[in-house]
């Protein structure tokens, strides 16, 4: 594998920040592969628009920022806005079909749109959106071993909804 390039956008509360995370604790902990998060977002904590980005590789990652992105996943049209000039040709557009209606400037590129609030709703609870795009993304990209995107999952998200984040990461891989 050689260097990864992932940018993870939308806004905040919908645990853009914490997909990145996962993303490289995978990586770097169950695969052990090298990665590096950077992330941004507003002042304010819910509702503002953020990213996180991610690099993968197996070779030692000296520059964590991104040079061109490999693969956007992107949960808010904001975001989408943001971030869409800057996907590599030939990369991959993962979306939230609800909330982004892709245009013409990811020509060329695989585009997977996941209708993943509606699928967190049917699970029955919105917060883990983020968690359905994580299963979907691992097993359209390959991005992480599903193995070890399940145990990123597992040890990052609080103990009581366990069960529940790995229900929605099983629904976004099938």
């Amino acid at each position: 594998m050689s260097r990864r390039e992932i940018r993870v956008t939308g806004y905040g509360g919908q645990g853009v920040i914490m997909t990145g995370y996962i993303f490289g604790k995978a990586a770097a902990i169950f695969d052990g592969i090298h990665s590096t998060l950077t992330q941004s977002f507003g002042p304010e904590a819910r509702g503002s628009a953020c990213a996180a980005a991610v690099v993968i590789d197996e070779q030692f990652v000296d520059y964590p920022y991104l040079k061109r992105t490999d693969v956007l996943i992107a949960l808010s049209r904001e975001g989408y806005e943001k971030y869409a000039d800057q996907l590599a040709e030939g990369g991959t557009l993962i979306y939230d079909e609800d909330l982004v209606d892709p245009d013409d400037r990811v020509k060329g590129a695989k585009t997977f749109g996941i209708p993943a609030t509606r699928i967190a709703e049917d699970l029955g609870k919105r917060i883990v959106q983020n968690i359905v795009v994580v299963g979907f993304a691992t097993a359209a990209t390959g991005i992480v071993d599903k193995e070890a995107a399940k145990k990123a999952v597992e040890s990052l998200v609080p103990p009581a909804t366990i069960d529940l984040n790995l229900k929605a990461f099983e629904k976004g891989y099938e």
